[in-house]
């Protein structure tokens, strides 16, 4: 009679590819508030659209930066232009959080190419974390244009200004609410596929100027009416609301820098770990490195379990795991011995 060697009480599978499977998808509630909430807060993770590998991931996130990169230039240099000739504070504000984009974009690029690097023994879990860190520069950025409009917009209020080229100022504008929010989609839609927070931290920062642009309309529209200290107040306004989306946007950032990860997520996990042959699942943990998510958790199975059949076991957890949280690259499932009832 042949034996099968037992498992032990530590015995560990890990996986380290990406998984396949079906996307789930989110309930963001339904009405005018929950669609302004879906789009002013940034998720960390959209599964309709996941993508599931780390390449193709990449390989997205940095198109996303390149691209915004050149739409976000040109819209700047118009709007130099035109502040030069129309001394706007409203359009200025817009102009600074363009330049804004510009010196945060090439960094997150970067942290994209360094995130493609292969693990080194110092950092033995790669390099996507500078993604994470380049969203902290970002926050910055969005702080630092905050303050420079604030400052712009006083002295606008104490001292007598002459607004000119008003046309122009609004075509600018409008030219730059437009390109603003195709910029801010099209990020937003890359970091939500990609899972990445600064992408959709740097498209909220966009979203913002679009909103800025549009308030640089009503800024002009004050100036024809004879009020032309609606221009300055309508720069802290501006203000006001570039914190407001600041504290959002790196809520997320800190978060993951802290190994953080939603509630909802942990629970996903736990309830995708269930199924036959498992008698429990804890010590549950998730963490985002980048834009990709590694977990383990510890399931209980029957103490009379061989090697043999650990193996088809744990690749179907892992498996439900990977159905669960498309953006999941790394899970290590540890078996224990359920205790005797």
């Amino acid at each position: 009679m042949t034996t099968h060697p037992r498992t032990h009480p530590e015995h560990v599978h890990q996986h380290d590819h990406d998984g396949h499977g079906h996307h789930g998808h989110h309930d963001h509630g339904s009405g005018l508030l929950a669609r302004l909430r879906h789009a002013l807060t940034p998720h960390s993770h959209d599964h309709g659209e996941a993508i599931r590998t780390a390449e193709e991931s990449s390989a997205i996130g940095l198109r996303a930066a390149r691209v915004s990169l050149a739409g976000m230039g040109a819209t700047a240099l118009l709007q130099i232009v035109i502040v030069a000739l129309s001394g706007s504070v409203a359009l200025l504000a817009d102009t600074l959080h363009n330049l804004g984009h510009l010196a945060t974009t090439i960094p997150l690029i970067i942290a994209f190419r360094l995130g493609r690097r292969s693990p080194t023994r110092r950092f033995t879990h790669g390099f996507r974390r500078a993604e994470d860190l380049v969203g902290l520069l970002i926050g910055a950025v969005i702080a630092l244009s905050a303050a420079l409009i604030v400052w712009e917009s006083v002295r606008a209020l104490t001292e007598a200004r002459d607004l000119s080229h008003l046309g122009w100022v609004l075509v600018a504008a409008l030219v730059g609410a437009a390109g603003n929010e195709l910029v801010a989609r099209y990020r937003i839609r890359a970091g939500r596929r990609i899972g990445s927070a600064a992408l959709i931290a740097e498209g909220q920062h966009a979203r913002t100027d679009a909103m800025t642009s549009l308030a640089v309309v009503v800024g002009v529209i004050g100036a024809w009416a004879g009020l032309p200290w609606i221009d300055p107040l309508i720069g802290l306004l501006i203000a006001a609301m570039v914190v407001l989306v600041l504290i959002s946007s790196m809520r997320t950032v800190v978060r993951r820098l802290m190994d953080g990860v939603e509630p909802e997520t942990v629970q996903r996990l736990r309830i995708a770990a269930e199924g036959p042959g498992v008698l429990g699942v804890h010590e549950v943990r998730a963490r985002w490195i980048g834009h990709r998510m590694h977990a383990e958790l510890t399931i209980d199975v029957d103490p009379a379990l061989t090697v043999e059949e650990a193996e088809p076991l744990t690749a179907a957890v892992r498996g439900r795991l990977h159905e669960a949280v498309p953006h999941l690259e790394r899970a290590l499932v540890q078996l224990e011995p359920a205790a005797p009832r």
